[in-house]
């Protein structure tokens, strides 16, 4: 290489490399499979034990990680968050069962059945499936469409009104979402079979943590008409958040003061026992089950004091003892409920896959896309 400092020009001296050329400079690795499109067919049809071994394990992944499992390692501290997580999963269910438009309990059922399934198709090893805020969001906008309160109206004739057959109206209401849920997770099977999951690996760190920020602020928006105990408009579409926002806003006249305070008392209660528990965490054996404690606390003091009957607080009711045994999803609601269903199915991927990559990204291990497809669809079904 020359230079002609006097007019600033540059003379470069050497091969021009072609592909072929470049190639061999760099040294590039050759992965492509030359051999005859018929000999790789019969290699991918045959069948070994070796290669069934990892087939099966790779379809079950518990049957890999649950022989190496360390229980004097690791037994104590996942009893512990395990306990912790269903305690949490207790009012959590139940809330957001309200935000999908079925009675509380469902949400209980919701978030048992789904975690034995998980625990042996899943491969992230920290979150728990089971309700969440966006997707009981959008449940509860095909339960409310397909199942409004005018479909069930008895008239009484005893004072000449009409009321709401609430019973007919949830029954039908569990029908919908059970068969919107279902169906939903046939898609996502039907995508993990069909190795949908590498859209997973867009899914950047900058982008995952905007996604779990974002539904952590659905969450909060849509239990303020609890807080204040207020009955806003149900929006669906591009800035409904804001406009539940807006029209929660309008109805703070109408508060209620007593679920207000009841709904301050356990916030500051709660917020107080987690800054304990992250301050003294280490010296404490174990963490204080805040959640638990407020759960039961909440609960005494209300049947005693009979907020419900003299502040007009309302309370869940009665929760129905035993599980229910599986039923068949309504077939004939299929063609009302697929658009749905597939959006949820998308959406419910999207969620999993984020929180899984978070968790994954922090511990250090790896959390396989398709799989993740795969078991959440078997979850919901």
């Amino acid at each position: 290489m020359g230079v002609d400092r006097k007019g600033m020009r540059y003379s470069v001296q050497r091969d021009v490399l072609d592909e072929k050329r470049l190639a061999e400079t760099a040294r590039r690795v050759d992965n492509a499979d030359h051999r005859p499109l018929g000999h790789r067919i019969r290699q991918c049809m045959s069948c070994s034990v070796p290669r069934l071994k990892r087939t099966v394990v790779s379809c079950l992944p518990v049957l890999y990680w649950l022989p190496r499992y360390s229980l004097r390692d690791w037994g104590m501290a996942d009893l512990i968050s395990g306990i912790s997580v269903g305690i949490m999963h207790l009012p959590q269910g139940m809330a957001y069962a309200l935000l999908a438009s079925v009675p509380p309990v469902f949400g209980l059922y919701s978030s048992f059945y789904p975690t034995l399934i998980y625990f042996i198709f899943g491969t992230s090893r920290h979150i728990s499936i089971g309700t969440f805020t966006v997707l009981s969001i959008m449940v509860g906008s095909v339960t409310e469409r397909l199942a409004p309160d005018q479909y069930f109206l008895v008239f009484n004739g005893t004072n000449l009104t009409s009321e709401v057959n609430i019973e007919a109206r949830d029954n039908y209401r569990i029908k919908v979402a059970a068969t919107t849920t279902v169906l939903g997770g046939v898609i996502q099977v039907i995508l993990g079979a069909v190795r949908f999951g590498f859209v997973g690996t867009y899914l950047s760190e900058p982008l995952v943590r905007a996604y779990t920020t974002a539904a952590a602020i659905h969450a909060v928006v849509a239990q303020l008409k609890y807080v204040f105990d207020v009955s806003p408009k149900r929006f669906i579409g591009p800035l409904s958040l804001v406009y539940t926002l807006m029209d929660v806003c309008t109805l703070l006249p109408k508060t209620h003061v007593a679920t207000l305070l009841v709904s301050l008392v356990s916030l500051v209660f709660l917020i107080i026992a987690k800054e304990l528990n992250s301050a003294f965490g280490r010296k404490m054996p174990v963490p204080i089950p805040v959640e638990l404690i407020a759960i039961v606390l909440a609960t005494v003091i209300s049947y005693y004091a009979g907020l419900n009957s003299s502040s007009g607080v309302d309370v869940v009711g009665e929760i129905p003892s035993g599980l229910k045994p599986p039923s068949v999803p309504e077939f004939s609601l299929f063609w009302d409920v697929i658009g749905d269903a597939f959006a949820l199915a998308i959406v419910g991927y999207a969620i999993s896959i984020s929180l899984g990559k978070t968790f994954a990204l922090k511990h250090g291990y790896k959390v396989d896309s398709n799989q993740e497809l795969v078991a959440l669809g078997f979850s919901g079904i």
